[in-house]
């Protein structure tokens, strides 16, 4: 953005003319009114959001919070089937999970309901929520910074809910099924019983969790163009990265073989690819406008 950190107040003064398209100086009330509005309307958004998935609460539930509890969700007969086709034998096979949930308070069920339809409206009124984001940033912005800022609310949903699949049908099964089989001791007296609000909120972390960890190409474009990046900088880390993705990935899958942690391993490495190359593709546009400006 050209709106440097010594003068924050310029950021808020500027602002497009509604007739004669030019910027006229707004007060700081002004500002705030108007961002009044924008959360207004975002909070309209998610409460239709959040609503509609109410009304849908015993589907949803079954069909989507649930699935990944139970023996017959796709992702465990993908995987397997996936793994015999590739001639690695059971390796990819997850042992069947079944997970009982208990509720131990009075409102449990409502509460628990009541946060998956504020989760589940969140995720439906995530690109409106962050295109109104985008209109009280707009008018600050430069014609250059609009152009490059061109698609962006597409890219950064686009993103978000590919993480957020991610997590779903990948991550979500893998961390069921290990913490269901995993058990401390040998004597066998221990009962997996998991709270319905305790399974919701691992649910939730591990596809917002996704969500925002597939926004890092975006991340890594934005922080390259103001400059705090570089790709040789992502280059020179880049063993450190692939380190801890790999502890990452080791710590999620169930099972110790190679296979299953490649798979959870692999779309983490790519991410930080892509922004190398993201970051690269960034620093030679900006090297070609300076040779412009010289």
């Amino acid at each position: 953005m050209s709106v440097k950190a010594s003068d924050r107040k310029s950021f808020f003064k500027k602002i497009r003319g509604k007739d004669d398209g030019e910027k006229a100086e707004m007060s700081f009330i002004d500002h705030l009114e108007v961002l009044r509005w924008h959360i207004v309307r975002a909070a309209i958004a998610l409460v239709i959001g959040a609503i509609l998935v109410f009304v849908f609460i015993d589907w949803i539930f079954d069909n989507i919070i649930y699935a990944p509890a139970r023996e017959s969700f796709v992702t465990y007969s993908a995987l397997c089937n996936l793994g015999h086709k590739l001639h690695l034998g059971n390796s990819l096979c997850m042992p069947p999970v079944k997970i009982p949930l208990l509720i131990n308070t009075v409102s449990g069920s409502f509460s628990s309901a009541l946060n998956i339809s504020f989760m589940g409206g969140l995720i439906i009124a995530f690109p409106y929520l962050f295109w109104e984001l985008w209109r009280f940033i707009k008018p600050a912005l430069s014609s250059k910074e609009l152009k490059y800022s061109r698609g962006s609310i597409g890219w950064v949903s686009l993103c978000f809910f590919t993480g957020g699949a991610f997590g779903y049908f990948l991550l979500a099964p893998f961390t069921f099924n290990f913490l269901a089989s995993f058990k401390i001791g040998t004597l066998g007296s221990q009962t997996y019983l998991p709270s319905l609000e305790d399974y919701i909120d691992t649910l939730v972390n591990i596809i917002l969790g996704c969500g925002i960890a597939f926004e890092l190409p975006v991340l890594a474009y934005v922080l390259s163009k103001i400059g705090l990046i570089t790709p040789k900088y992502l280059k020179t880390y880049r063993k450190y990265a692939y380190v801890i993705i790999l502890i990452v990935a080791a710590v999620i899958t169930p099972s110790p073989d190679w296979t299953s942690q490649t798979i959870v391993a692999v779309p983490l490495i790519l991410l930080y690819e892509v922004s190398i190359f993201i970051s690269a593709r960034v620093a030679k546009q900006k090297a070609i406008e300076d040779k412009q400006w010289d």
